[in-house]
């Protein structure tokens, strides 16, 4: 993200200027520069509203921590608890199922970007599934 890159020289040789060189060039210096910048991995995290009866709280509040989720607020609304949670959405595929499985059907959700945030956990994981990074087998 936000990266700007600025040619300050080159030179030209009739042997050795052409089009593929220019590119080798281009994408050597970028990885070069990438390296050296110690990028981070993002992902997107989605802030996320629950609505659920006391009585399930724990199971909500226990998957919500499952999927690497922070709560950020508790508060009561009409004999309800409202969680409002940051979680990855690499996480909440399946959540809809998950929350009301876990409430008997008696708990609502939303949720919607809120930012990017870097990885922590499982940077490597996603650096070989990228084929950044090749393991021994």
């Amino acid at each position: 993200m936000d990266i700007k890159a600025t040619l300050v020289d080159g030179s030209y040789s009739e042997a050795d200027s052409t089009e593929i060189a220019y590119k080798i060039a281009a994408s050597m210096a970028f990885k070069d520069a990438a390296q050296k910048a110690k990028p981070v991995i993002l992902e997107p995290m989605m802030s996320c509203e629950v609505i659920c009866p006391d009585d399930y709280m724990g199971a909500v509040m226990g998957d919500l921590n499952g999927r690497r989720g922070k709560v950020l607020n508790m508060s009561p609304r009409h004999g309800m608890q409202v969680i409002k949670a940051q979680v990855p959405l690499a996480t909440m595929f399946g959540y809809s199922t998950a929350v009301r499985s876990s409430s008997q059907g008696r708990a609502t959700f939303s949720m919607e970007f809120s930012h990017y945030d870097a990885v922590h956990q499982r940077r490597e994981e996603i650096k070989v599934r990228a084929g950044v990074i090749i393991r021994p087998v």
